[in-house]
């Protein structure tokens, strides 16, 4: 630990890029998770140190380096690193997932989740973005094919629902890669629940000049997810009309929030960028721990984010800068569109068009025809 003590002291700056947050940072998840791995006294040798298991977890995380590689570093031997790693990770999930990563649970919960989207990016009755990323892997021993994704590497799904403040509200990475398509959203228990309309939502609502249609509140997905009454998704540009287009844009707003998600996460724990070598379920305990640790950081850190960080759009002269993380993070595979015929939901179709004939009427604001147009 002396290389710590020594960053911590004099390098402040090169210890927040060692384990991915401050000294303050670490020792507050020191403390939160330090009786569910600490280790007695043997009368052969001493335990390693909770501060030892702890900085060897975030090393990993951070770096994506292997067992063999990382023992170096941290003086703790690739068998040890093999125990220790799943047991910090669960650890960290674990202390933080309560306060840090968690769906509403009520109306009002909710409502604040929709203040935010409308607030900072301008669209209405919005209460989530979501979006699935492929996570590489080994193959599993005995599995076959069935972890086998379309762009033919071996995975499983990440499927994530993010606020407006590029946090995670839901995670579930248990989904096999072989399926590769908008279906795995009911592969999920948050999918069955917004299928059976078990989340707890607002009431649908009207607009102020339009007190004849209730409109129902909405998560935001891309062109993979099925359109539904509660999940809302850009129309084709085949053959796309103005109004269309106008609409396509004010979701895209809305739902960039998951992408730079994806991407800051990414980038900060570069070990979902490498190919997970380790058992399925130590696998999902490394990525919900780097969730909740990004929702952590997020909330405690003022320099985790930046506004350089993400995606930011120029509205008067028409300019989307992209965030910093695109151009160090591999692009994570995200979700094949699926190719299907007939009908969406019934009430679906009818919803996506009252949403946009508000965005292009009542709730249009003065900048989208520009963004639109922008080369």
């Amino acid at each position: 630990m002396s290389l710590l003590q020594e960053l911590a002291s004099n390098e402040p700056n090169d210890y927040k890029n060692y384990l991915r947050m401050t000294e303050d940072c670490f020792e507050d998840i020191l403390r939160r998770i330090s009786p569910d791995i600490v280790k007695q006294n043997s009368i052969l040798r001493e335990p390693i140190s909770c501060k030892e298991r702890l900085a060897a977890t975030l090393q990993f995380l951070a770096s994506g380096r292997t067992y063999e590689n990382l023992k170096f570093s941290c003086a703790i031997s690739p068998q040890s690193l093999g125990k220790i790693i799943p047991e910090t990770c669960t650890a960290i999930y674990n202390a933080l997932r309560e306060e840090y990563l968690h769906l509403p649970e009520n109306e009002s919960d909710w409502m604040n989740i929709a203040t935010d989207f409308k607030k900072y990016w301008q669209v209405e009755n919005c209460v989530g973005a979501l979006d699935g990323k492929h996570i590489a892997i080994l193959q599993p021993p005995g599995s076959g094919s069935y972890f086998f994704n379309y762009k033919g590497f071996f995975s499983v799904v990440l499927l994530a629902v993010v606020n407006a403040n590029y946090e995670f509200m839901y995670v579930n990475c248990g989904v096999n890669g072989r399926v590769s398509d908008g279906g795995v959203l009911f592969e999920t228990d948050f999918g069955q629940q917004l299928e059976n309309g078990q989340l707890n939502l607002p009431s649908p609502t009207t607009f102020p000049n339009n007190r004849d249609v209730c409109l129902p509140f909405v998560f935001l997905g891309d062109e993979a997810f099925p359109l539904k009454e509660n999940l809302m998704k850009p129309y084709p540009n085949k053959g796309i009309t103005h109004d269309e287009r106008i609409f396509n844009y004010r979701i895209c707003r809305g739902r960039r929030v998951v992408e730079n998600a994806f991407g800051i996460l990414a980038n900060r724990f570069q070990v979902l960028q490498t190919t997970i070598r380790t058992s399925l379920e130590t696998t999902e305990v490394i990525i919900l721990a780097c969730c909740a640790l990004h929702n952590y950081l997020r909330r405690k850190s003022s320099t985790y984010l930046t506004p350089s960080s993400v995606d930011w759009e120029n509205t008067e002269t028409a300019v989307l800068t992209e965030g910093e993380w695109r151009k160090n993070v591999r692009q994570l595979l995200g979700m094949k569109q699926r190719n299907r015929s007939g009908k969406e939901t019934s009430l679906a179709e009818p919803i996506r068009k009252y949403y946009r004939d508000f965005y292009n009427n009542e709730g249009q604001v003065e900048f989208q025809e520009r963004m639109i147009n922008r080369r």
